[in-house]
């Protein structure tokens, strides 16, 4: 159970405490709303950009680590399609550094053409050696668009491609700055040895001068049924075939996404799951097998995804693969199974508050899911899960014509 306090500052700003005097530590976490789903199909990876832009300085802190290192402090940050997050542990003696230095980049970043320059390379290069330049590296370059049609998930958190990057200008990155960095679009969350009292009023004095957004009003186009069987087919310099199979699935805070999430879980969590068991450890077909949900704000999807052992024919592997989709859509899976995934779920979650870091983003994430109570109680939706809402779950999902199928291919293969 994590104990909290929140606060709303007139600016729209959340404040979230968690006290914990059992550690001489204290984690600061910014979480901003806005993902690659909130980008221009034009101008996409701007979220991504600013999650570099933002260690870049600021207009009265031109090296943001340098003073977090003399707090004894470390950061990090990560963004996808639908939040970009920021968060620092250090002593929590020195807390008034986290806050002067994040109010201080919210409110005044330093835009210059060489920081930009920097930054843009930056990602450049990530874009390169993570997604084009490694084996398996461009499958969401590729599935995203095949999945999705008309919402912003068809483009991977990197963007689109490197053009978009690389043509970016001054203006339209301060544009895309103002428009979502700011107090009614973030959650600060905090937890360790400190007193709520003590951190609402760092709040007040550190963001409360700082001014709202222009009112920024998300309206996403929505993704229509998928009523028609997808694929695509390419071949690459890479050791193995792969297969993609992506379903069209619920959003993160649709009731069905628990039994969804333990339906995959089944599938693929753990040497005892179906998925392994069958077509890894038994027949043999796939050196490795994964299912799960991609748990997105918006609709989205499951994935079912292997690497074939060398020589299978792929038609074979596909065809194994839908055989162990339809056995989840006859029956219930057994109570054990269920027992096991859920257990599972449970003792990943209860992991996940062990430090203080984790504490802070899960209350962030609770908040910006719109119940923070989530935090707490989230276990127990998975806990109500029957065998009969999983197998509901899979009729639903696994279907042919609500299926976009990647055929990721090493050239040259004689078994296509």
């Amino acid at each position: 159970m994590i104990s909290f306090k929140k606060t709303q500052l007139s600016n729209g700003l959340t404040v979230i405490v968690h006290e914990d005097p059992s550690t001489p530590l204290a984690a600061v976490n910014i979480l901003y709303d806005v993902g690659a789903r909130d980008e221009d199909p034009q101008r996409t990876g701007f979220a991504h950009l600013f999650e570099h832009l933002m260690f870049g300085g600021s207009e009265n802190i031109p090296d943001y680590d340098g003073p977090l290192q003399m707090a004894s402090g470390d950061n990090n940050a990560f963004t996808n399609n639908d939040i970009t997050n920021y968060y620092l542990t250090l002593p929590a003696v020195n807390i008034e550094t986290a806050f002067w230095l994040e109010s201080d980049r919210m409110n005044n970043l330093a835009f210059s053409p060489k920081s930009l320059e920097v930054q843009r390379n930056v990602v450049i290069e990530e874009f390169k050696q993570r997604y084009l330049n490694q084996p398996y590296g461009d499958v969401w370059l590729l599935l995203r668009p095949l999945a999705y049609k008309k919402h912003p998930y068809q483009w991977a958190t990197i963007g689109k491609e490197i053009s978009h990057i690389e043509d970016a200008t001054l203006e339209d990155v301060k544009s895309f700055f103002y428009k979502h960095y700011c107090p009614d679009q973030a959650i600060l969350s905090v937890a360790g040895n400190v007193k709520n009292e003590e951190i609402v009023e760092l709040a007040e004095k550190w963001f409360g001068p700082i001014q709202r957004s222009s009112s920024y009003e998300r309206n996403l186009p929505a993704e229509p049924e998928q009523n028609a069987r997808r694929e695509l087919k390419v071949e690459k310099e890479v050791p193995f075939d792969a297969l993609y199979f992506a379903f069209q699935s619920t959003a993160r805070m649709d009731p069905a996404y628990y039994a969804t999430d333990l339906m995959t879980d089944v599938l693929s969590r753990g040497k005892s799951s179906r998925l392994y068991n069958m077509l890894v450890k038994e027949k043999k077909l796939f050196s490795e097998i994964n299912a799960y949900c991609t748990g997105d704000r918006d609709k989205g999807l499951v994935i079912v995804e292997g690497k074939l052992v060398d020589g299978v024919h792929v038609g074979d592997a596909e065809k194994a693969v839908w055989t162990e989709l339809e056995k989840l859509k006859s029956a219930p899976v057994t109570n054990d199974e269920l027992e096991k995934v859920k257990n599972k779920v449970e003792s990943t979650m209860e992991f996940s508050e062990v430090d203080i870091a984790s504490r802070a983003l899960n209350l962030a994430m609770a908040e910006w899911m719109g119940d923070i109570n989530l935090a707490n109680t989230e276990i127990n939706l998975y806990r109500k899960v029957r065998a009969e809402e999983i197998m509901e779950s899979s009729r639903r999902i696994f279907r042919e014509e609500n299926c976009s199928m990647l055929y990721y291919l090493k050239k040259n293969s004689s078994k296509n």
